[in-house]
């Protein structure tokens, strides 16, 4: 299984072309994909168009999904956090960290463009896909 992070997702359904865009069109349908509650809604909340919504949406909802909330979760992030702290790293956002922990407790590969991740794979062993 494989976590696609929304800095992804929001790229490829604004038909931006990269390699990791081009590598998520190949792995739909192909792999088995893992849609949380914090990466469903950072994406789904960018819609302007209703049209576009639902369609994104009833992609999205054929995907796996795993909660990330939940109080092992969020003691885990907290001590990466902290870890990452303690080297250096100034954190941007919690929800990184969240996102960076539940596929590391879960063994899941993250495909991300998203330069915040990189410290967790450093530092936490973050697995990255790459293209």
């Amino acid at each position: 299984m494989i976590v696609v992070d929304s800095s992804v997702w929001i790229d490829f359904f604004n038909g931006k072309d990269s390699e990791k865009t081009d590598l998520l069109d190949r792995l739909i349908g192909q792999e088995r994909i893992v849609i949380s509650d914090f990466i469903l809604t950072k994406v789904l909340q960018g819609f302007q168009r209703d049209k576009d919504f639902q369609l994104a949406k009833s992609l999205l909802d054929t995907l796996e999904f795993k909660s990330m909330a939940g109080k092992e979760i969020a003691h885990r992030s907290v001590e990466n956090y902290r870890k990452l702290c303690s080297k250096g790293v100034k954190v941007r956002k919690t929800n990184y960290v969240i996102i960076g922990t539940f596929c590391i407790l879960n063994s899941y590969p993250l495909l991300h463009d998203n330069h915040d991740f990189d410290p967790m794979e450093k530092y936490l062993g973050l697995n990255m896909l790459k293209p």
